[in-house]
């Protein structure tokens, strides 16, 4: 799988390249009722959890502020990976979004027992925003946190229901995965367990780091798993690399200078692979295939982190877990990927998805 644009991947075979569509005039007068804000009591039988915060809540964002008049039963997800955040908070959507993957429900392994036996309808953004399935699906919050959304599409989905986003400042896919449970949690009136996702991952981050000190001031660098287009995508400093940094690693610098635009992945060619070696990478590769594909590619297969087995090549899984970046798939990626860590500041991490 390959990014071809800021803040996920696509491939040749899944393109998930998410365009900005411009406003649809002729559904303003026909979704503009379809907003349940009428006060009109619903309960959602999959809700695992009860409102703590008062509402009406207000919720501020890039976008400008939305006002939520009452506990919402028919949350819609736009973005890629915000049903994670909602069921780990105990609400379960009635829609997401497939990003790539094609996971029952657009619902990855480590959220299925969270989803239980809701069947959300699922939605894509291939050729765009969806406005007049959204609508048909009455829907009395948008999260759209994730979905990198402009201000015309914001308009058009507020013209269905409510809807939330990243905060003011924030990348269109990488708005900061603290920042994004906190907006979605103030959306569905779980402030205080929406702190308390984050507090649990943090603790287990520092526990991780704590547990194995060799991690610290080791350089580290992350890139996706095979050559698309010509180049590499690799992570500058800060783009999805907290779960390298927060377990003591540092990232591999100047990789920046390669992103086409500020907030995007480093696009490295052929010629210059030399600059992402590091005492550690990551490759999300997918399949053995994937590898071989890899190290074929300009010198990768002569790195010294390749060569004296510090890298790391993740299965389909694992590789999720990372680019999703939410509280519950940071849990995934703790538990699988930190012993592969110790195998590759160990040098004995295997030429293998199963590490």
């Amino acid at each position: 799988m390959n990014i071809t644009y800021p803040g996920r991947r696509t491939t040749s075979v899944v393109a998930r390249v998410l365009t900005a569509v411009a406003a649809l005039a002729f559904l303003g007068g026909a979704l503009a009722g379809c907003s349940s804000a009428s006060g009109e009591e619903k309960t959602n039988p999959n809700y695992t959890t009860e409102a703590t915060d008062s509402f009406p809540v207000t919720v501020e964002h890039k976008f400008g502020q939305t006002k939520i008049d009452a506990e919402p039963q028919r949350v819609v997800v736009v973005g890629l990976t915000e049903q994670d955040i909602l069921l780990e908070l105990g609400v379960t959507p009635i829609a997401t979004t497939e990003w790539y993957g094609d996971q029952p429900y657009a619902v990855w392994p480590w959220a299925t027992d969270l989803l239980g036996d809701a069947k959300p309808a699922v939605l894509d953004q291939t050729d765009g925003l969806q406005y007049e399935k959204i609508a048909a699906l009455k829907p009395d919050l948008i999260i759209g946190t994730n979905a990198g959304l402009t201000k015309e599409t914001y308009q058009e989905l507020s013209k269905i229901a409510p809807t939330v986003t990243s905060i003011k400042g924030s990348e269109e896919y990488f708005s900061n995965w603290r920042d994004q449970t906190r907006q979605v949690a103030a959306a569905v009136g779980r402030s205080d367990a929406g702190d308390k996702l984050i507090a649990g991952v943090e603790s287990a981050y520092t526990d991780a780091a704590a547990a194995h000190p060799e991690f610290k001031g080791l350089t580290a660098t992350f890139s996706q798993g095979t050559p698309y287009e010509g180049n590499l995508w690799v992570y500058p400093d800060g783009i999805n690399t907290d779960f390298l940094t927060d377990l003591g690693f540092n990232m591999t610098q100047g990789l920046e200078t390669y992103a086409p635009t500020a907030g995007s992945q480093a696009q490295i060619s052929a010629e210059n692979i030399g600059l992402i070696d590091a005492d550690v990478i990551v490759f999300a590769t997918e399949s053995p295939e994937g590898i071989g594909d890899l190290l074929k590619f300009g010198t990768v297969s002569s790195l010294s982190a390749v060569t004296g087995n510090h890298a790391i090549f993740t299965d389909a899984e694992l590789a999720g877990a990372i680019y999703f970046l939410t509280p519950l798939s940071q849990k995934y990626v703790l538990e699988h990927l930190v012993p592969r860590l110790v195998d590759a500041v160990s040098g004995v991490a295997p030429q293998s998805t199963e590490g």
